[in-house]
């Protein structure tokens, strides 16, 4: 499925979610709501989702659709990049994940470093927020905002996780011949964090 199609399915989602939210009359609501039938529909032929991935998916959040936000901690070591290995797709990445309830992206960064690496980290600057339609991810039913946090290394004993098969530090040239898991990171993503540990500089935002 193209990027554009996944971008437009979920800008029909997001209508849907947020018209049966504030749709002012019985008339909207089942407008709102056949909307939604109709996106299920089309995901149904355009995707490889089951019944259940589409209804969770179209159904799961309440309230105004807003995109979601993905945190990625930039750990140096020296000259040498933090990156984990994904048991989902075996393959490299920044660590990080989704936005949690009740932590600031600060907090997620130390977090979500913590358990796919297994050290410590201090948060120090966040060096970029991506709109990760407008960069080369692969396509997403899911709207995203990228955040990179840039952080100090506590301790360097790395340790993988239960979602991480290995954690290492890894040169420029090294980095660039491991297969990464694109929809978390992404080449560009891994040149501006080396770009941005040499010369930093404002936090970049689309």
């Amino acid at each position: 499925m193209k990027k554009q199609l996944a971008l437009l399915l979920n800008e029909l989602q997001g209508i849907g979610q947020s018209g049966k939210k504030y749709g002012r009359d019985v008339f909207d609501q089942e407008r709102y709501e056949q909307l939604l039938i109709v996106t299920s529909k089309l995901m149904n032929l355009l995707t490889n989702w089951d019944d259940e991935q589409i209804q969770q998916y179209l159904y799961t959040d309440d309230g105004y659709a807003t995109p979601k936000v993905d945190v990625r901690s930039v750990v140096f070591v020296e000259d040498k990049l933090l990156l984990v290995k994904e048991k989902s797709d075996n393959s490299w990445t920044l660590p990080g994940g989704w936005g949690d309830i009740g932590y600031s992206p600060f907090e997620v960064a130390a977090k979500e470093t913590l358990e796919e690496a297994g050290i410590s980290v201090k948060p120090l600057q966040l060096i970029a927020v991506k709109d990760k339609t407008k960069h080369d991810y692969p396509e997403s039913l899911t709207y995203v905002y990228k955040l990179f946090v840039y952080c100090e290394a506590l301790d360097t004993t790395v340790t993988p996780g239960v979602e991480t098969r290995d954690a290492d530090f890894f040169d420029q040239t090294e980095s660039k011949k491991l297969k990464l898991s694109l929809a978390r990171t992404s080449k560009e993503d891994i040149k501006e964090a080396f770009a941005y540990h040499h010369q930093p500089k404002n936090t970049v935002c689309d």
